[in-house]
């Protein structure tokens, strides 16, 4: 399994660029909605609390910044980062339309070089960005070093299911993926490169080692549908400063 995005970012900044007018719309199709599902179960387990100040990566459209903005209410704050201005620009419309201005900012950013000071934020997050990023472990290095001690983060992410007939089943329901975005949006390529970097990922065990190696305690994580995707939470140290 890669644990590193060899594809250049440039790249992949421009195929973001293409695919941000039809990417919530693909992703339900996908995932078949399931991604919603797989959200609230995240949400639940993280129990931001009222008031708490988030960080969310490559936050994309936004759907997982809105979730965590709710939560934190009028006295939270949520800074959703993506490197996409493209995204983010889809993002701004969806947090304006759920009148969520007051509590919500906007950032282009690297998810692996962040801009922040060592122990800034109560949460930090990040949605389906791991495995589209140059390297994963300097990512979640970074997610320790902004975290508070004492402060969650948390993953959402494609996975590796480990029964080998399930295995190959979703090897090749994730061929069809281009396929699909094919007829539903002429896309083709560029799903290719989506559905190459969800294959080659690692699996849930594999990441929850890669937050140990960061420094994280108290990791945990849940599979969902047969391994296709996992949730991951774990805590920085209160001894930590």
């Amino acid at each position: 399994m890669s644990l590193t995005n060899n594809t250049p970012e440039p790249q992949v900044q421009s195929l973001f660029k293409r695919i941000a007018g039809n990417y919530d719309r693909m992703n339900n199709l996908i995932s078949l909605g399931t991604h919603k599902h797989w959200r609230k179960v995240a949400m639940a387990k993280l129990a931001v609390k009222p008031g708490s100040f988030v960080l969310d990566l490559c936050c994309g459209t936004g759907d997982w910044t809105i979730a965590l903005a709710k939560a934190v209410g009028p006295s939270g704050q949520v800074v959703g980062l993506d490197f996409s201005k493209d995204m983010l620009a889809v993002a701004k419309k969806k947090i304006a339309a759920a009148g969520l201005n007051d509590r919500v900012t906007l950032v282009q950013g690297d998810a692996m070089d962040l801009p922040y000071d060592n122990d800034h934020f109560d949460v930090v997050t990040i949605g389906f960005g791991l495995r589209n990023v140059p390297d994963a472990n300097q990512v979640l290095r970074e997610m320790h070093r902004v975290v508070r001690p004492g402060g969650q983060v948390a993953s959402l992410e494609t996975s590796q299911p480990t029964q080998p007939v399930v295995k190959l089943g979703w090897k090749v329901y994730f061929k069809l993926i281009p396929m699909m975005t094919k007829l539903a949006v002429h896309n083709y390529q560029d799903y290719v490169y989506l559905e190459r970097t969800a294959a080659e990922f690692v699996n849930a065990k594999k990441l929850a080692e890669m937050y140990a190696n960061a420094g994280f305690k108290q990791i945990n994580y849940q599979t969902f549908d047969m391994g296709a995707a996992a949730f991951h939470s774990a805590r920085k140290s209160y001894t930590e400063k």
